[in-house]
């Protein structure tokens, strides 16, 4: 049986996107500043051959802002090269950032066109982040398309070791040709998904609410127990339950009953003697 054709595939890898961690905060903190409406900025940094490094950013002043959108007008370009040349004149635009304020991490049509018209440079991003939920996501060109990129890093450049190479030759079978990546010796964490989120706040209220509750009918049922006892008690012994009561009722009023029969030292009535009755005179002496 012969064996199936071979292909030979050239595949380019993503590059690999480290973000300084004092970068990605000022983004943060700019996109926190507005949680209905979107911002946006640049990103400034270096690239040496499949890597990127971005160490600042520059906000977008004046940029046209909607809830769904945001656009870089002319006056926000002049601000942007205005900060640039004077405190970056050394670094290059490798990118741009925007928040998405509640609606997840992607890029939409009117972003795509950011992408394709301002940025277009292959080794040039786009650094998405929703102040809502805190989740980011950095997407860049790969074979002349703008996919999202795995191989990114927050953290500080000098930590990250490259690892492959920006092109690669390899043989595959014709059915099987897959697109390689390059991942950092640690990768960022995906962030917990929305849903997740809500369903653990939820469940916390509800054990909150269970518990208080269990404690209002446990120290219910402590106070009325004592009640409840009697009330059985009655039930099942009637009458020793009323003669419990009457007695209480008669210590309460200072009526104790007292067993009958003479009591010592009290005196005795003296027996009564019949008092002879007077006879009348009939007259005789």
């Amino acid at each position: 049986m012969p064996k199936p054709a071979k292909v030979k595939v050239r595949v380019s890898t993503q590059p690999v996107v480290v973000m300084e961690a004092e970068v990605a905060r000022k983004i943060r903190q700019h996109a926190r500043t507005s949680m209905k409406a979107e911002v946006c900025g640049v990103l400034i940094g270096n690239t040496e051959h499949e890597r990127m490094t971005v160490e600042a950013c520059i906000a977008g002043i004046n940029a046209a802002q909607g809830g769904a959108h945001v656009t870089f007008t002319q006056d926000t370009w002049e601000h942007i090269y205005k900060i640039k040349d004077k405190e970056y004149p050394d670094d290059k635009i490798v990118g741009w950032y925007h928040s998405h304020p509640g609606f997840g991490v992607f890029l939409s049509e009117h972003d795509l066109f950011i992408q394709q018209n301002f940025f277009s440079n292959p080794q040039q991003v786009a650094w998405v982040y929703d102040p809502h939920t805190d989740e980011e996501g950095c997407f860049g060109w790969i074979g002349g398309n703008i996919e999202k990129l795995s191989a990114i890093r927050v953290g500080y450049s000098q930590d990250v070791e490259l690892t492959g190479s920006s092109a690669q030759d390899f043989e595959e079978d014709d059915d099987s040709a897959s697109h390689s990546m390059v991942r950092t010796d640690r990768e960022q964490r995906p962030p917990e998904p929305t849903w997740m989120k809500w369903t653990i706040r939820t469940m916390t209220y509800l054990a909150i609410v269970l518990f208080g509750l269990v404690s209002g009918y446990m120290l219910r049922n402590w106070q009325v127990s004592p009640v409840l006892d009697s009330y059985q008690q009655m039930i099942n012994h009637p009458l020793e339950a009323c003669r419990a009561l009457l007695s209480l009722d008669q210590e309460r009023n200072g009526m104790v009953a007292t067993p009958q029969g003479p009591q010592q030292g009290s005196p005795q009535q003296a027996p009564q003697q019949k008092v002879p009755e007077a006879k009348g005179n009939d007259g005789k002496h």
